[in-house]
C-alpha cells in the first residue's frame, strides 16, 4: 500500500513538472542575425527565459531581411506566422500598410497593461517607427546608422597620420596615397543605396522623395536624380574605374572586407562594430561620415537604420501578453546597456544611453557613442527624418542595380539616376493603387 501511494505521489508530482512545462507560453522570434550579432541576440533570448518560468522565447534565424519578410508574409498568409518578426527600416511602409497582418506595439503593450512610453526612446528613432499621431507601430531592435570606419594600421603602413578624413575630397586623396602604397583594397561600402542615397540626402540635407519623403503620404516621387545625386554617384564611379572604391555587394558584404583587415577604410553600419571587435584583424577607428564640404548645411544628421520588431497578427491573448513582456524586458536599460555596447547598435532609450555614459564606457571606449552623435548632430529636417516609400524593398533594389551599372562602366551617372526615378516611381504607383 505504501508503495503504490509513494507510486501514486509521485505520478501525480510527474504530471504537474509536466503540466508547468506545458503551460510555458512559446514566443517564436524570427530574425536576421547572423554571426555575432546572432549570438548577442540569442543570448538576449536566453535570458528572457532564465528570468521567469511562464514564457519562452525561440528565436528563429530566416535568412536576410528581404527573404525573412517574404517568407513572414507567407507564414501569415498560410497561418502561422510568427508572433514576432525583425524587419528592416526600409520594409516599414509596407509593413504599416499589412493591415491585419500586425498589431501596432503601442496596442500589445496597453492591453499586456505592460509600462510603455514612447517619450523613453530616443526621438529619432521612435519618430521613425510611429503613426501620424505618434502611435509606436514596432518596437525599435536594432537602430543603426552608417559610419566610416578605418584601419589606422594601413595608414600607418603607408605614412599616413591614422586620422580619419572628414570629407570626400580628402577622402579621395588618401585613397590615391593608399593605392600608391600598395593597398589593394583602399575603401569599401555596404549597402550602397542606404549609405550613398539615403544617409547621403540626409547628411547633406537634400530631399530623396517628394511628400517628406514618402513620410507625408503613398501619392510620393522619387527625387535622387538631382544634381548633386548625380555629381555623387558619378564620383563612386570614377572611384572604382581607378581602383580607389572596392565594390562589394547590396548589403553587408563590405563588413567582412574591412574586417579581415582586406580594406582600409569602409562606410558601413554601426552594428558591423560587434563583427570587427570579434575578428580582431584591425585597429579600428570609428568617424561621421564622409561629406562634400561645398554643400550649404552639410553635414546635417544621418538616418536610421537597422530593424524594428513587429508584432504579427492572429495570435492569443496569451501569447500577445508574454510578446509584451519580453519587448518590455528589451527596452530595460541594462539590457539595452549590454546590446549597444556588445553590437554597436544604438541604444534605443534615453535611459540605456545616460546609463552607458555614466557607466564610463565612453570615457574607456572613445568613438563607441558616434553613431548616437551623428543620429542627433542636428535637428532632423523634413529632408533628415527618414524616408518611407512603399515597396521600398523592390524600389531600392531598383535603385542599387543602376548603382552597379555605373560602376561597371555600362551607364553614366546621370542616365542611371534618371532610369532609377522612373523605375521606381512605377513601383510607387502600384504601392499607392493598392494603399488608396
Amino acid at each position: 500500500m505504501r508503495f503504490k501511494a509513494l507510486s501514486a505521489t509521485l505520478f501525480a508530482a510527474g504530471l504537474l513538472g509536466s503540466a508547468t512545462v506545458q503551460a510555458q507560453t512559446e514566443i517564436q522570434w524570427w530574425h536576421s542575425m547572423g554571426g555575432a550579432l546572432g549570438e548577442a541576440l540569442n543570448g538576449l533570448a536566453t535570458k528572457f527565459n532564465a528570468s521567469q518560468q511562464e514564457y519562452k522565447v525561440v528565436p528563429v534565424y530566416k535568412g536576410q531581411y528581404p527573404e525573412s519578410m517574404t517568407a513572414a508574409i507567407a507564414a501569415f498568409r498560410a497561418g502561422n506566422a510568427p508572433h514576432i518578426l525583425q524587419v528592416f527600416e526600409v520594409g516599414t511602409a509596407t509593413m504599416m500598410a499589412a493591415k491585419g497582418a500586425i498589431v501596432p506595439v503601442a496596442k500589445v503593450m496597453t492591453d499586456a497593461k505592460e509600462p510603455f512610453d514612447p517619450q523613453a526612446y530616443l526621438p529619432t528613432v521612435a519618430g521613425y517607427y510611429s503613426d501620424i499621431k505618434g502611435n509606436m507601430l514596432s518596437l525599435p531592435f536594432n537602430s543603426s546608422t552608417a559610419l566610416f570606419y578605418i584601419d589606422r594600421n594601413k595608414f600607418k603602413a603607408a605614412g599616413l597620420p591614422p586620422v580619419p578624413p572628414k570629407t570626400w575630397k580628402e577622402l579621395i586623396a588618401v585613397a590615391e596615397k593608399l593605392k600608391a602604397a600598395g593597398q589593394d583594397c583602399v575603401y569599401t561600402s555596404g549597402w550602397p543605396a542606404w549609405v550613398h542615397i539615403e544617409n547621403f540626402s540626409a547628411w547633406h540635407n537634400v530631399p530623396i522623395g517628394t511628400k517628406q519623403n514618402g513620410m507625408g503620404g503613398v501619392d510620393t516621387e522619387f527625387k535622387i536624380n538631382s544634381p548633386l545625386h548625380v555629381r555623387h554617384v558619378a564620383m563612386l564611379g570614377d572611384m572604382v574605374k581607378k581602383g580607389l572604391f572596392t565594390y562589394a555587394g547590396r548589403t553587408n558584404q563590405a563588413d567582412s572586407k574591412f574586417q579581415s583587415g582586406e580594406c582600409a577604410m569602409a562606410t558601413i553600419s554601426a552594428g558591423a562594430l560587434a563583427g570587427t571587435i570579434k575578428a580582431g584583424k584591425t585597429d579600428w577607428e570609428l568617424s561621421f561620415l564622409p561629406y562634400h564640404d561645398d554643400v550649404k548645411g552639410a553635414p546635417q544628421n544621418s538616418i536610421i537604420g537597422g530593424a524594428s520588431l513587429w508584432v504579427m497578427g492572429g495570435k492569443k491573448p496569451a501569447e500577445y501578453k508574454g510578446v509584451a513582456k519580453f519587448l518590455s524586458f528589451l527596452s530595460q536599460p541594462e539590457i539595452q546597456m549590454e546590446w549597444h555596447t556588445t553590437t554597436g547598435y544604438v541604444p534605443i532609450t534615453k535611459a540605456a544611453y545616460e546609463l552607458t555614459r555614466k557607466s564610463g564606457f565612453y570615457d574607456k571606449n572613445p568613438g563607441r557613442d558616434m553613431a548616437v552623435k551623428q543620429l542627433t548632430l542636428n535637428t532632423p529636417t523634413e529632408n533628415s527624418k527618414g524616408l518611407r516609400f512603399g515597396n521600398y524593398v523592390q524600389g531600392r533594389e531598383v535603385i542599387e542595380e543602376e548603382m552597379e551599372a555605373v560602376f561597371a562602366g555600362k551607364k553614366d551617372a546621370k542616365t542611371a539616376l534618371n532610369d532609377a526615378v522612373k523605375r521606381g516611381n512605377e513601383i510607387l504607383r502600384k504601392f499607392q493603387a493598392a494603399n488608396k
